[in-house]
């Protein structure tokens, strides 16, 4: 399973499914070679907090967390061009959407293409260089988003800061092996 994938399921509306699935989430993070140490502790952290507490209290700080304060929006678009500026954020979910389609993805009905768990759904589905080319895209606005949350203290802020850390074009280059430059 992908950091990608991981980080997905843990930043959507958490369940009872994603608690029970936590030891192998553990264990996932653990054995994943593509994943840090600083990332492995990052994550290992964040799921101590997530155990640490009832479902509905996890649930009731997730609600406050990004349903109730704007500037944690994780549809990212709202960072862009914010809720009322449908002229420029309409066209975004299109084409965002379209993208989708044209990688097989289906996109359920009721959801925003730019919902930051959904872009990490579609991540996972891309090797590694087409993730990183494709999340340095919104690099500027998981900045915006991981420094709100941290702003506000929020256990989700380090777990954005995993995914803006990977979306830079730096990280590609610096993980690139000289065959890969070649082709």
């Amino acid at each position: 399973m992908s950091i990608y994938k991981i980080i997905s399921a843990l930043l959507d509306y958490p369940d009872q499914a994603l608690l029970d699935h936590v030891d192998e989430i553990r264990a996932e993070v653990a054995r994943d070679p593509a994943v840090d140490a600083a990332e492995k502790g990052t994550l290992d952290t964040f799921l101590d907090h997530l155990t640490g507490m009832s479902l509905t209290e996890r649930q009731a700080g997730y609600v406050k967390t990004f349903d109730l304060a704007p500037e944690h929006s994780l549809h990212l678009t709202h960072h862009l061009f914010g809720d009322d500026n449908d002229r420029n954020r309409g066209p975004a979910l299109i084409d965002l959407g379209e993208l989708y389609k044209d990688y097989g993805m289906k996109v359920a009905a009721n959801e925003l293409p730019d919902y930051l768990p959904l872009i990490l759904e579609f991540v996972a589905t891309l090797d590694e260089s087409e993730a990183t080319a494709f999340l340095a895209d919104a690099h500027k606005v998981l900045t915006v988003l991981a420094d709100n949350l941290t702003k506000a203290g929020s256990p989700y802020a380090p777990l954005v800061a995993i995914v803006r850390s990977r979306a830079t074009l730096t990280r590609l280059k610096s993980h690139a092996t000289p065959s890969r430059l070649a082709a």
